[in-house]
């Protein structure tokens, strides 16, 4: 049986933005005694591993989603693994003001998923 494409493009799409997150962010916890340089490096090492995701996840999900649907739906999984890698990894408590952007990010994912009007 085969994948539905939006949800393969959005299962790899998550995994694309668990390596990016710590492409960008995980640095400042693990590499904070090493040289700037060094962060440079290892965050580019990660982040080819993303792109390996996020270019499949983008040709697959093209077509089945708008283009507006696909970079909507990036934003809201990069918000959702952003939120858990800061809570988990970090270990910095999630403000009611991020979880009020996550509201706003659901109502951009409604306007950008709803049956367009004449």
């Amino acid at each position: 049986m085969l994948i539905p494409k939006p949800v393969a493009a959005i299962t790899l799409l998550l995994g694309s933005n668990v390596f990016m997150t710590f492409a960008w962010y995980g640095h400042l916890g693990s590499l904070r005694e090493r040289p700037v340089w060094w962060a440079i490096l290892v965050s580019w090492g990660i982040a080819f591993f993303e792109y390996c995701l996020q270019v499949p996840a983008n040709r697959i999900g093209y077509g089945a989603l708008s283009l507006g649907q696909l970079k909507v739906t990036q934003e809201v999984i990069t918000m959702l693994v952003f939120m858990a890698f800061s809570a988990f990894y970090m270990k910095k408590p999630v403000s009611r003001d991020f979880l009020y952007a996550m509201l706003c990010m659901g109502a951009a994912t409604y306007f950008a998923f709803r049956e367009p009007r004449a």
